[in-house]
């Protein structure tokens, strides 16, 4: 045997190139050929898919309506399925819903259930409450919602997208507002139900007026079986300063009568009111004459002082300055050469900073106390008075 034929050779020998070779190598590099560009193909192909996985990843959020209620008046009696999609979903963001109604956003389907799940498809699904107008918030985790607001909130601090749309058919007529002209400021007068105390309430216009002296009178009045409350808003923020109201005799209140005297801003959270509250009532309880001063959340024991107010016209009043409110309530009219001072307080923890509130005043029904209300009640607000 030639040695170029033994295996253990270092020196193969050449290779052979005719006819055959021919045939064979061709087909070989033509394979070897096909493979190469079958490998760029699919390395393309892939780079392809990722670039639309990525552009996919960084698609704009979005959410929209595919079903949505008639236009209704509100109220709690009716309810109706509303649906939609959302698109550009980072996990844990679910939709927050509203409806409007008498003049106000309301959380939807219910204050104790304010998000909606977004299904592994996109799409979600809930009921509502009817209203003229219906939005969808797609939110972020741990965002807050308003039971209620009077303008939704603007994307950013938590609203990732949102889309707003009006109820299908024709809409109810608009309630009519009305507006009262007191201490030389315009006041809106409420229409809309309220949760405040821990209760529902309705509010009638017909509630709240001002009398020949130009004293604002607010009243809790019997409107079939059920009562209706009154609440007026001044119609522009006002901000750091002094704030003063002086009122009339409140000691024939009954127990679960409330009157506040307040600042609120009606786009916050509900942890981001802006409220700081002059309060007289004894919640429900057979005590009469008692009030406090209140800068919000009422759940921490720092932030209330409870005091009893006499009999007669009283001036109650705070001085909001940044980290600093500082409470006083003083017997008869405030510009008195001499008064008496019944109770005052300086709180300088969690006092919320000025931006967006107004005040507020309103008379309402506590429907958690030891004594239901049994009569209708008034108060008198002779003066509001403001001081920058």
């Amino acid at each position: 045997m030639s040695k170029f034929m033994d295996d253990d050779s270092p020196n193969p020998p050449p290779p052979v190139y005719g006819p055959r070779w021919k045939e064979t190598g061709l087909r070989e590099f033509r394979t070897s050929s096909d493979f190469t560009w079958k490998c760029a193909a699919l390395v393309l192909l892939c780079s392809l898919l990722c670039g639309c996985g990525l552009l996919k990843g960084k698609t704009e959020p979005s959410i929209e309506f595919t079903k949505v209620p008639a236009a209704g008046v509100g109220g709690s009696q009716k309810v109706d399925v509303i649906a939609g999609r959302a698109t550009g979903v980072r996990p844990g963001q679910r939709v927050v819903l509203y409806t409007r109604s008498a003049e106000l956003w309301w959380v939807q389907p219910f204050t104790s259930r304010p998000f909606t799940r977004i299904e592994d498809n996109s799409r979600w699904k809930s009921e509502t409450h009817l209203g003229t107008e219906y939005a969808a918030l797609l939110v972020e985790p741990g965002y807050v919602p308003s039971d209620t607001v009077e303008s939704l909130p603007p994307t950013g601090a938590g609203v990732v997208a949102e889309a707003v749309i009006k109820g299908e058919g024709p809409a109810p007529p608009p309630i009519p507002v009305k507006m009262l002209h007191f201490s030389g400021y315009d006041w809106k007068v409420r229409t809309a139900a309220s949760f405040r105390g821990g209760s529902q309430n309705s509010f009638d216009p017909a509630n709240a007026w001002i009398d020949e002296n130009g004293a604002l009178h607010l009243r809790i009045a019997k409107a079939g079986d059920k009562w209706t409350c009154a609440e007026v808003k001044l119609a522009r923020s006002l901000g750091y300063g002094t704030y003063v109201f002086t009122v009339r005799d409140t000691s024939h209140l009954e127990p679960s009568a409330v009157l506040t005297l307040f600042t609120w801003d009606d786009l916050g959270s509900e942890q981001k009111r802006r409220e700081l509250d002059v309060e007289v009532s004894s919640w429900g309880y057979r005590q009469k004459g008692y009030a406090g001063y209140v800068v919000q959340p009422y759940y921490i024991p720092t932030n209330v002082i409870r005091f009893v107010v006499p009999p007669g016209v009283v001036t109650h009043s705070f001085h909001w300055e940044p980290g600093q409110v500082t409470f006083s309530t003083v017997a008869g009219p405030g510009g008195a050469a001499k008064t008496q001072v019944v109770n005052s307080h300086v709180f300088t923890s969690g006092v919320p900073s000025a931006g967006g509130d107004s005040v507020h005043m309103n008379l309402y029904v506590f429907g958690k106390g030891e004594i239901p209300l049994a009569n209708e009640n008034e108060v008198v607000i002779e003066k509001f008075e403001y001081l920058p």
